[in-house]
């Protein structure tokens, strides 16, 4: 299933000296946290109304529809959330003073010792029974996604799609933030604009010159080879990443609009109803980057200016920190319970109402165990250099003099 949205977060959002020195503990971004859960509790909601597989429960079909219809593009929007804020939150967070090595090794052991977890148990549940080497091999790797045919990028646990793009996304990062950087702050705007166009050019690359056909068996108005390009193959989530990093650029710099959080919420609502409406392939992403983008410079502005919001409460920043655990674990309970325990059976909407939340209690218990007992020890073990930096740096050039010229953010 394509339309997973499991993807990997950043860390408890902090800022960087933007000068190159120590990291600031001024400039935090606890919201942005607690809003990731809020984004994966979407993509449970999404996977859990598909009907054409074993995972709606509701034997009511107008029900089962309904939630469906409701649900429908909560997977692209979480998708898609996580990669603009990943590109947010790594040039918010950059290190004046990183090494390359201790960039990557940092970013590969917060994906990688929970995704082989998770993958394990998948295969010794059920992925083994009917996925090849061929599959799973590239699946344990994070290069599936990579892979144009159909039972590869969708293989073992679905949701580990979006962490190959995530990994490619943390490769590329030291060098965009070069290139980032060094855009004229009158010209951001601009920029953010044309990741937005370069979105829509892929979806006018898949419409128009990629073959129609076979059709996905998730029956989506693509062909197999068209919904991989248009949406899992890595290298076209870039977009994505980089206007998430050319919006941090923007508020360090002082150049965002000062938008009410309210109101960026009420765009991404609208935004969401526009995806329903739009052409489908439009719908994925590229209807709703640019609120999105808002949004989360809206929910920085606010942590910036110190104001109280329930998103940053020790409960929303919990939850955010064990996002991460829940999502990559969230589809083998939830295929687990309905394939192996209910045999794929429906119910009356009362109970399965009650099989969804046991459902999303125990993938948050899941989530939590993973974070204490994977994600946490390995970056407290493996996480930190314990000698002084050497070779090549992540480079963050000096801002101060620009910010020295413009107003504060005010949020």
């Amino acid at each position: 299933m394509g339309a997973t949205a499991s993807v990997r977060q950043p860390d408890t959002a902090e800022a960087g000296d933007i000068r190159g020195g120590s990291r600031s503990t001024a400039a935090r971004l606890p919201s942005l946290t607690g809003l990731r859960f809020i984004a994966a509790a979407l993509v449970f909601a999404f996977h859990s109304s598909l009907t054409n597989f074993p995972l709606s429960p509701f034997a009511d079909e107008d029900v089962a529809h309904g939630y469906e219809w409701l649900f429908s593009k909560a997977g692209w929007i979480g998708v898609s959330f996580f990669f603009i804020l990943s590109g947010f939150v790594l040039t918010w967070s950059s290190r004046g003073g990183d090494t390359l090595t201790s960039f990557w090794r940092r970013r590969l052991l917060k994906i990688y010792p929970n995704h082989v977890v998770v993958w394990t148990l998948a295969m010794l549940l059920f992925a083994a029974q009917f996925t090849p080497p061929s599959a799973w091999l590239p699946n344990l790797f994070l290069i599936h996604s990579w892979f144009p045919q159909h039972d590869t990028f969708i293989s073992v646990n679905l949701p580990s799609w979006s962490l190959c793009s995530e990994l490619l996304f943390y490769l590329l990062f030291p060098f965009f933030l070069r290139l980032v950087r060094k855009i004229p702050v009158r010209q951001l705007w601009l920029w953010a604009g044309g990741m937005v166009a370069g979105m829509a050019g892929i979806q006018l690359v898949v419409q128009f010159l990629l073959p129609g056909s076979p059709q996905t068996p998730e029956q989506y108005p693509l062909s197999v080879v068209q919904w991989w390009f248009a949406y899992n193959f890595p290298p076209v989530r870039l977009f994505e990443f980089l206007l998430g990093m050319i919006t941090a650029r923007a508020v360090l710099a002082g150049r965002w609009i000062r938008l009410p959080l309210g109101a960026a919420g009420a765009l991404v609502a609208l935004s969401y109803a526009a995806a329903m409406a739009a052409p489908w392939l439009y719908g994925l992403y590229v209807v709703t980057a640019i609120p999105l983008a808002l949004l989360i410079a809206s929910v920085a502005q606010v942590d910036i200016a110190g104001r109280p919001t329930v998103l940053r409460g020790r409960t929303a920043v919990w939850l955010g920190e064990i996002s991460f655990g829940f999502y990559v674990i969230h589809y083998v309970v939830m295929y687990v319970v309905r394939t192996m325990i209910m045999d794929e059976g429906r119910v009356g909407t009362p109970a399965g109402i009650g099989i969804l939340a046991a459902i999303f209690l125990v993938s948050m218990m899941g989530g939590w165990l993973l974070f204490i007992g994977v994600e946490r020890p390995v970056m407290r073990r493996w996480g930190r250099s314990r000698k002084p930096a050497a070779g090549p740096r992540v480079s963050v050039p000096d801002e101060s003099a620009e910010r020295a010229r413009r107003q504060p953010v005010a949020g």
